[in-house]
């Protein structure tokens, strides 16, 4: 145990190190591009993130899927090579390429017939395997109630009728409106210089368009506590269950983070573990996240229990919510939370490419270079008291909807 103790401190204190070490300059290339820049020449490496806002949340209604499946098929060819020879190609070159979509941004043609369809059946798949998964079906419940006139209140994986539906127009379609010069953000760490760094970005970046579609608007959260039931035939239920929450931005954000740890985000060291799984052997795993999202913050969590014992559960999940708004956290569990969080934060900088992606999401929400250095002084800074406030001011456990996929017993609709 001792040994294990040890080693643990000495990663945090080496990642720490590592941490502190980091010097990231921004530089503008020829092109007029934005570049966050951490040399490094230790290992002949380089790593290269960009994201574009705007993400699947772009797809017109009908369209859903569209951005992912598009994005799906940037490596499955380029110019005059197929996706075999373009796979030779990069493994010839030792290169990792990887393509995503999110709700809010994409991460980095033609479309080949034959990979059009290969990635439209896995993708329909999916889709087919979600119409019976009680997860996504809750998922997309939720969404729908609380955005209802906004993307965010649609799949952005697509539905079975839009896949099928796609055609290589509407994937050119979807690319247009999410790889635009003006809406990238775009780190590099490695073996590389500022020169080199800014040549590179250029000869990616620079001919892409401007933007056209306008991004989306902030959206009003429809929430009113209740409870909604899906009946599915299965033995145990699963529940979801959101509120409104806060945005990166709001001054009190890093008190309900910390208070989201507490609450359900810190795993089995949180209260809704002792109190739904250790002590009343409810559910196997519940938990909580504060979802920032760009257009449309919710604090969202989910349990799943037997038909018999979910609507105890609920009952559990609404009472701890009351006790965390009316009486905040005690020292012991903020002095907890905050060595978790300060702890665990360096870990996250272990190799380059998560790095790099560490500091395209800064730039995407215009925390500044500092916040990589600052972000757990901000942690440390948080009292019993602020989350007193916050939670007082956020947590709402009448506000709760529960979504419920399943047969719960003893659980009856409301509104």
């Amino acid at each position: 145990m001792i040994r294990g103790i040890a080693l643990c401190l000495a990663l945090v204190a080496s990642a720490s190190a590592a941490l502190a070490r980091f010097d990231v300059q921004e530089i503008e290339t020829e092109a007029g591009l934005s570049v966050w820049l951490v040399e490094d020449h230790s290992i002949p490496i380089v790593t290269l993130e960009a994201a574009f806002l705007g993400g699947a949340s772009l797809d017109p209604e009908g369209k859903e899927g569209a951005t992912r499946l598009a994005m799906s098929l940037l490596d499955e060819g380029a110019g005059d090579l197929d996706a075999v020879d373009f796979a030779r190609a990069r493994d010839t070159l030792a290169t990792r390429i990887g393509f995503g979509a999110s709700r809010d941004s994409v991460s980095v043609s033609r479309f080949d017939g034959e990979a059009v369809e290969r990635a439209r059946a896995q993708m329909l798949s999916s889709a087919r395997f979600e119409e019976t998964d009680p997860g996504a079906i809750a998922g997309r419940a939720l969404s729908a109630m609380a955005f209802p006139d906004h993307p965010y209140g649609r799949t952005i994986d697509g539905t079975v009728e839009s896949l099928a539906a796609l055609a290589v127009p509407d994937l050119r379609a979807a690319l247009a409106r999410v790889l635009v010069r003006d809406r990238a953000h775009i780190s590099i760490v490695g073996d590389v210089t500022p020169e080199e760094a800014a040549a590179l970005v250029d000869r990616l970046f620079a001919d892409l368009p401007e933007a056209e579609v306008p991004l989306p608007q902030p959206a009003d959260i429809a929430l009113d506590g209740g409870t909604t039931v899906i009946d599915l035939d299965v033995p145990q239920s699963l529940a979801l269950f959101s509120q409104p929450g806060l945005s990166r931005e709001d001054p009190d954000f890093f008190p309900a983070f910390v208070m989201n740890h507490i609450l359900g985000g810190g795993g089995f060291s949180s209260r809704l573990t002792e109190e739904v799984r250790v002590e009343r052997g409810l559910t196997y795993s519940v938990g909580t996240s504060l979802s920032p999202r760009r257009y449309g913050p919710v604090l969202t969590g989910s349990v799943a229990s037997s038909n018999d014992t979910i609507a105890e559960a609920i009952a559990v999940i609404r009472a701890e919510w009351a006790r965390m708004a009316a009486e905040g956290v005690t020292e012991a569990e903020l002095t907890a939370a905050k060595q978790y969080l300060t702890g665990a934060y360096p870990l996250r900088f272990d190799r380059a490419s998560r790095i790099a992606g560490i500091l395209v999401g800064l730039q995407a929400r215009d925390l500044g270079q500092d916040y990589i250095n600052t972000r757990n002084d901000m942690v440390d800074a948080v009292t019993t008291d602020d989350i007193q406030r916050v939670a007082a001011q956020l947590l709402d456990p009448d506000g709760l909807h529960f979504v419920v996929v399943g047969r719960p017993e003893g659980l009856a609709p409301t509104q």
